[in-house]
């Protein structure tokens, strides 16, 4: 079975939706299937075609601007000319125009769509993009054949909003790559205690309230970023303007062993976002043993059990983040129990078979 994965980016970049397409590829590419990854590439400073992990990869040149919307004229060209080569196209992300030219150009091919859908944008112009684009969007909805939400709460929120048909709809949560986790060992080599935060820097991450906070916590307290995106630019100026430039750390594409090493010398996982279908990045700090602090909204709602994972209301009160980081961080955390990237992609191939 011949498969195409459609999405606004790909690794090196770190998130989750580049976490799920990724590892379920390589699994795929693993028993037997044939899988291209179609993505974007807007620096076009990334390779325009390569192997990853057994994974052929072909980049396009895209429009992002703000890192938003991926359009990119040269991917709908290469789909309209080569869906039907495929069994099955498989899109993801709702908010980009990849996953849009993935229905446009549907032929012979089965779509598969995973919407990583959030319920509306990030800043008060993407929202109002939102509106004409619904109308678009309901477009990928409604050719696709089977649906893919990766919790219940993106379900829930896809339904309000659009006229879905339950047949197509599937849940299928992300995974871990549980051997990994198993053989980590949680080491803290250092005296003062870190703060991590893993992820795309988008302002609705909500980042910028741990760097605030820093300055009213223990001086033995660090945080480390690791991610890049749109927000990075006002980070880093938050930080030099508080001051915080020995207590605040920024990394980007680090390899995997350098962020599983991260996740295990954590002392504190935050993710203080207002908006997630999910949150794999939490679910790789509970299974490193990292203690997390959540924003209590959206999917993160569904991680908070007060023991391993805390919550914190919005709009966020900096007193409260602040006695909250103290009271949790050092905590010792408990992995849930979490499907294997294994048992994840058994679930996606089923879908494919059955279409």
């Amino acid at each position: 079975m011949r498969i195409a994965q459609v999405t606004p980016f790909y690794h090196p970049h770190i998130g989750g939706v580049e976490t799920n397409v990724k590892e379920i590829s390589e699994r795929l590419t693993k028993r037997g299937f044939k899988v291209d990854v179609l993505t974007t590439d807007a620096s076009g400073k990334l390779p325009r075609e390569e192997i990853i992990d057994g994974v052929e990869v072909r980049r396009f040149r895209s429009w992002a601007p703000n890192e938003a919307y991926f359009f990119s004229p040269a991917l709908k060209k290469w789909l309209a000319r080569k869906s039907g080569d495929y069994h099955i196209v498989h899109a993801h992300v709702y908010s980009a125009f990849p996953a849009l030219y993935a229905a446009e150009t549907k032929g012979a091919n089965r779509l598969v769509f995973t919407s990583h859908y959030h319920g509306g944008a990030h800043t008060l112009l993407r929202n109002l993009l939102h509106i004409p684009y619904k109308y678009l969007g309901a477009n990928i909805f409604e050719k696709a054949d089977r649906v893919i939400f990766v919790s219940n709460y993106e379900k829930v929120l896809a339904t309000k909003k659009f006229d879905l048909d339950e047949k197509k709809i599937v849940v299928i949560p992300n995974g871990i790559d549980t051997k990994e986790f198993e053989a980590l060992e949680k080491k803290r080599d250092h005296n003062d205690k870190v703060i991590l935060y893993v992820g795309r820097l988008e302002k609705y991450k909500g980042v910028q309230y741990v760097v605030s906070a820093l300055p009213k916590l223990d001086r033995r307290i660090r945080l480390e970023i690791v991610g890049k995106g749109p927000f990075k630019a006002t980070l880093l100026k938050l930080t030099a303007t508080l001051g915080l430039g020995d207590r605040v750390r920024f990394y980007q594409d680090l390899s995997r062993e350098e962020l599983l090493r991260k996740y295990s010398e954590a002392d504190l996982f935050v993710l203080l976002s207002d908006r997630e279908a999910y949150g794999i990045t939490v679910a790789e700090a509970l299974a490193s043993g990292t203690v997390c602090l959540v924003a209590a909204k959206s999917a993160l709602i569904d991680w908070i059990d007060n023991e391993n994972c805390f919550g914190i209301d919005y709009p966020i009160d900096f007193d409260k983040l602040i006695a909250l980081i103290n009271e949790v961080i050092g905590k010792k955390a408990t992995a849930p129990n979490l499907l294997d990237w294994d048992d994840v992609t058994k679930k996606v191939i089923d879908v494919y078979e059955e279409i």
